[in-house]
């Protein structure tokens, strides 16, 4: 196996703790931007995952959930900056 091919499950696996850390944000800390980070991340673990397995989809499809996550992670950013 080559690196990107060990690398890229890590990378998975540490989205999916962010994406579960986001949403401990919301539930625990009361903070609407955990929403926001838990759905980035949780697009991203669906996109990267997608990509590992050589899945056949269609790339307007892929570029619409980036483009939400990017979306949505700018609003808990602008969250997150706002707050003081």
């Amino acid at each position: 196996m080559d690196l990107p091919s060990l690398i890229q499950p890590v990378s998975i696996l540490i989205e999916g703790l962010v994406c579960i850390l986001g949403a401990a944000i919301a539930f625990r800390k009361k903070e609407v931007y955990g929403w926001f980070i838990a759905f980035t991340f949780g697009v991203y673990v669906v996109y990267d995952f997608l990509i590992l397995v050589n899945a056949t989809i269609a790339p307007e499809f892929l570029a619409l959930i980036f483009l939400a996550a990017s979306i949505s992670i700018l609003y808990a950013v602008w969250h997150i900056y706002n707050r003081s």
